[in-house]
Formats: structure tokens, C-alpha cells, sequence
């Protein structure tokens, strides 16, 4: 992932999540969620301890893909990550925005929609 200037703007806990889910560090990024947290992937949702888990480990792992983030944005309380992902999976290249609601200092849902 591109740590550029775009995520200055973004709140802590939305930066460590990001790197968490890169880094494919469950424990770090489920512990950024509230406890009633939803990640929704192009349509399919995952929520509680033991989906978020998988989500976080297994989601998109048997591709090897880079990811640039190519814009952050606010969506009135909706936090918004563009992503560039190139790869060697179906198609090679997605846009895709992550849409994340925080609950005070921790990720209440996050969207992942095609950008």
C-alpha cells in the first residue's frame, strides 16, 4: 500500500487499520472495530470476532497484489480510501472505496464498494 500524503487527512485509527489488514494482522485490526462492527466486500458481509478474523487473514490472499491509494475523502460522517489494486487476479486491476463509519475512536462499519 502507498502511504503518500492522502492519508495524513485520516484518522488514526483508520490508518492503523489499513496497515493492519495489509500486514494481514488480525489482532491489531479487529481491536480498531467495536464489538458490533460489519465489513461489507463487494457485497458479501462479514461481523463478529471470528468472521472479522478471517476477513482480515484470508480476504484476497491467494492473489498477489499492490495497492495504491489514490484519494481520501469525507462523505459526511463517512470516511472515504480509493484504492488502485493491480494484480494476478480475475481482470488484474479494481478501483475500489473503502467506506469506513467510526464510532468514536473505532471502526463501527466499513464498505468496501467497486470505486
Amino acid at each position: 500500500m502507498d502511504t503518500n500524503k492522502h492519508t495524513e487527512q485520516l484518522p488514526t485509527t483508520i490508518r492503523a487499520f489499513l496497515d493492519a489488514q495489509e500486514a494481514r494482522d488480525a489482532d491489531t485490526a479487529v481491536a480498531l472495530l467495536t464489538p458490533q462492527a460489519v465489513i461489507a466486500d463487494v457485497g458479501e458481509s462479514f461481523s463478529g470476532d471470528k468472521e472479522l478474523r478471517r476477513f482480515i487473514t484470508e480476504a484476497g490472499a491467494e492473489f498477489t497484489v499492490t495497492s495504491e491509494i489514490t484519494k481520501v475523502d469525507r462523505d459526511g460522517e463517512i470516511w472515504v480510501v480509493s484504492q488502485h489494486l493491480e494484480g494476478d487476479f480475475p481482470g488484474g486491476k479494481a478501483d475500489l472505496d473503502y467506506r469506513f463509519a467510526l464510532e468514536g475512536e473505532r471502526i463501527e462499519r466499513l464498505d468496501i464498494v467497486l470505486g
